[in-house]
């Protein structure tokens, strides 16, 4: 399973953080399944925005990049998400970068220019099959993104040779003096990683095109092979106004939401609540009322675990329908409902309630088995 990571050039919003919840979700589900999962990730430390971020921080480009990767793991963490096993960065994969890059042209998908190599997206005939793409939408896009000098204005950059921009972020390569572009980035290292064909990749659906469609294109034209088997999108966080970017100076960061008193597992309570596919609108209302309902949980659980009456045993019951609804497409809102008909089960066996919930906890990620009243330290005058 290969994840689309983070690019670090600032901190990561709620919104990218809704996408590595997905992943973490997915993987919990394989593993409760029985699977064993080799999950691989990629960190984007060199592109254009990591490159003018260094410029406007005045650092150098990995002093910037470790930065904020430091601070994406810390707020997945507070996220309760499981590190992947495998976390590659691209600037310590560049010789496979270009093992693909020459390899692309010794098979004629690539073509070198006067500002960088392309891949000539003609030449491969599947292109956009997985965003199910017709040939004037696919122009449009195109036209609208990079200038370059490129024979095709739908062509995309492999690698782009220096420019005086860049400063001291380049590499010296049989490719000649450059840095590789982001789609490569990421067929590289998931190959490296996963082998040329793998299981599952993952990601937004704001990645489907052009990034993902560009994996594919890329992959497959290197290898020959398929490059994967299912691609799985979540849908994106939204406010009233619309999308959330930096762009637009919009959007709240996990630290954003410290500092107006939530904690980071009432976000993830939040996302439990709607289908990852759906696209899901972010306000601080609604992130309220997921804290009320966790904290609402909370308190049940452990009065449940004071509790010392006998009951039924409705474990299998119970188990039957979490397993049902987590593997039909990972419904987690559905396997929510059936948490909380466990918590509200009058006749069910507190202790076997919380063995039940405990487990199921291994894809929920609520930390339900620290779940336990907290002392407060009320000082004197108070008292």
């Amino acid at each position: 399973m290969y994840t689309c990571g983070p690019t670090v050039y600032w901190y990561q919003h709620i919104g990218n953080f809704r996408t590595m919840l997905l992943n973490d979700i997915l993987k919990r589900v394989l593993l409760y399944d029985g699977y064993k999962v080799k999950h691989a990730m990629n960190i984007t430390d060199v592109d254009d925005k990591t490159i003018a971020g260094s410029r406007k921080e005045r650092t150098s480009l990995r002093e910037l990049t470790r930065k904020y990767e430091k601070i994406f793991f810390a707020d997945s963490r507070a996220l309760n998400i499981m590190k992947p096993d495998v976390v590659m960065r691209a600037t310590e994969n560049i010789d496979e970068i270009v093992k693909i890059i020459k390899e692309l042209i010794r098979k004629g998908y690539a073509y070198k220019t006067s500002d960088g190599i392309y891949f000539s997206i003609a030449k491969f005939r599947e292109y956009g099959q997985l965003a199910r793409l017709d040939k004037i939408k696919r122009s449009k896009e195109r036209i609208k993104s990079d200038e370059y000098d490129k024979s095709n204005a739908r062509d995309f950059a492999l690698w782009k040779f220096y420019v005086p921009e860049d400063g001291n972020v380049f590499w010296e390569t049989e490719l000649d003096k450059g840095r590789p572009g982001w789609h490569i980035e990421c067929s590289a290292m998931s190959m490296k990683s996963l082998g040329d064909s793998f299981d599952i990749h993952t990601g937004g659906m704001d990645l489907l095109f052009p990034h993902h469609t560009n994996e594919i294109a890329q992959s497959q034209g290197a290898t020959g092979k398929k490059f994967v088997k299912y691609w799985i999108h979540g849908g994106l966080l939204t406010l009233k106004e619309g999308k959330m970017s930096k762009s637009l100076g919009n959007i709240y960061t996990i630290e954003d939401l410290k500092k107006r008193g939530f904690n980071p597992i009432y976000f993830r309570y939040l996302c439990l609540q709607t289908h990852y596919r759906k696209p899901l609108e972010f306000s601080l209302d609604n992130l309220d009322a997921a804290k009320n309902a966790y904290n609402r949980m909370k308190r049940k659980i452990i009065e449940l675990k004071k509790e010392n009456h006998k009951g039924n045993d409705f474990t299998k019951e119970f188990e039957e329908r979490f397993e049902e609804t987590i593997n039909e497409d990972l419904n987690m809102p559905r396997a929510m409902e059936v948490v909380w008909n466990i918590i509200d089960e009058f006749d069910f066996d507190p202790k076997q309630k919380i063995k039940l919930l405990e487990k199921f906890d291994n894809v929920l990620g609520l930390d339900i088995k620290n779940m336990k009243e907290e002392k407060l330290d009320i000082p004197k005058e108070i008292k």
